[in-house]
């Protein structure tokens, strides 16, 4: 086949081309240009899935592995649709995962449609992650390495995208992944992974958000109303969050249980006061299309965290034990097993 590979310039996509390559598909390289270039200072700072340096590394995979490679700009395009989405979001008082936003909207949207275009066979990527067949057409399932399974991020893949998508590592290990780049003598086979935003720099989150965002002080209370102290600006914090208060009028520890971004406050509780049974979505969408309901399956409420049995109705989910933290603006993922059934936004819990 024919196919192209989205080359991050990390060692997952530069082995999933050269093992493409090695079984004798027609592979060409692809990296999507992402980063705004006018930001100097975070493009030096940072070495994420789409910077500056990581489109080098894929040029230098590529010319070893002898194949075709283009770096296609979509700055304007990721800028539309993830990073003002982002900016909207932490103003909402959500946490957004800008990460899901780029597979739904960029990656698998854009990419696909012009690889397709172009005549490819395929899009492959070096997600954890496996497409199988199953009685109704392709489905999406978990990867075999529970430690690195990203199909968290690929829930609203439908079945006719699913069909021109491959993922080559999903069932393999992250060690032997490393294995196969080190026998393929590829030049980043010990590249350290990056697991952060792409576009902020690493452990930076709060202060990129307060340099592009127009925060505000405001009151810290607790569930029932009373001031406890002043927080910086609402959209610096997310649900779960316990430091950034500074001196509350109490100790604690404190955990921001709702951020309140209408009235510019932080409401604050103890641990067990983040426990929630009920999740309402929006957005929600199904590789199937639709399904019958009520639905029983296993939802996830962030990414890597354990998978919780409910029941989905009407866009909300009922959980059989109580969830801490599920936070406005997250995706909530639907499992069946293995296979993703479909998944949504939350946003809200009680």
């Amino acid at each position: 086949m024919r196919i192209a590979v989205a080359m991050s310039g990390g060692v997952d996509s530069s082995v999933a081309a050269a093992l493409l390559q090695a079984q004798g598909h027609d592979v060409v390289g692809v990296t999507l240009q992402q980063w705004p270039r006018d930001d100097s200072e975070e493009a030096a700072s940072h070495g994420g899935c789409c910077s500056l340096s990581a489109v080098e590394d894929a040029r230098r995979v590529a010319t070893m592995l002898d194949i075709p490679y283009y770096c296609w700009n979509l700055e304007r395009e990721f800028g539309e649709r993830v990073i003002e989405p982002f900016h909207r979001a932490y103003l909402e008082g959500r946490t957004p995962n800008p990460c899901v936003r780029c597979n739904a909207f960029v990656r698998f949207d854009l990419m696909l449609t012009r690889v397709v275009e172009l005549g490819f066979d395929r899009l492959a990527t070096g997600h954890y992650a496996r497409v199988l067949q199953g009685p109704g057409g392709p489905e999406l399932h978990t990867a075999l390495d529970d430690a690195k399974d990203q199909s968290y991020m690929l829930y609203h893949l439908d079945r006719e995208r699913l069909a021109r998508i491959l993922f080559p590592l999903g069932g393999m290990t992250k060690r032997e992944v490393r294995e196969h780049a080190r026998e393929f003598g590829l030049p980043v086979a010990n590249k350290a992974e990056s697991q952060e935003i792409c576009f902020v720099p690493r452990g930076r989150t709060a202060r990129y958000l307060a340099s592009r965002l127009p925060v505000r002080a405001g009151a810290v209370v607790d569930v029932g109303g009373r001031e406890l102290g002043t927080h910086r600006g609402t959209a610096l914090y997310t649900v779960g969050q316990r430091s950034g208060f500074g001196d509350l009028a109490e100790p604690g520890p404190w955990y921001v249980i709702r951020v309140d971004a209408p009235s510019n406050r932080i409401v604050v509780g103890r641990r067990e006061e983040l426990a929630v049974r009920e999740i309402a979505l929006e957005d929600v969408s199904f590789i199937e299309g639709t399904v019958p309901e009520p639905l029983a399956c296993e939802a996830r409420l962030r990414y890597h965290s354990p998978a919780i049995p409910a029941v989905y109705e009407g866009g909300r989910l009922a959980l059989e034990e109580a969830f801490l933290g599920a936070a406005p603006g997250q995706a909530a993922v639907l499992y069946s097993g293995s296979r993703v059934l479909g998944g949504g936004i939350i946003s809200a819990a009680a």
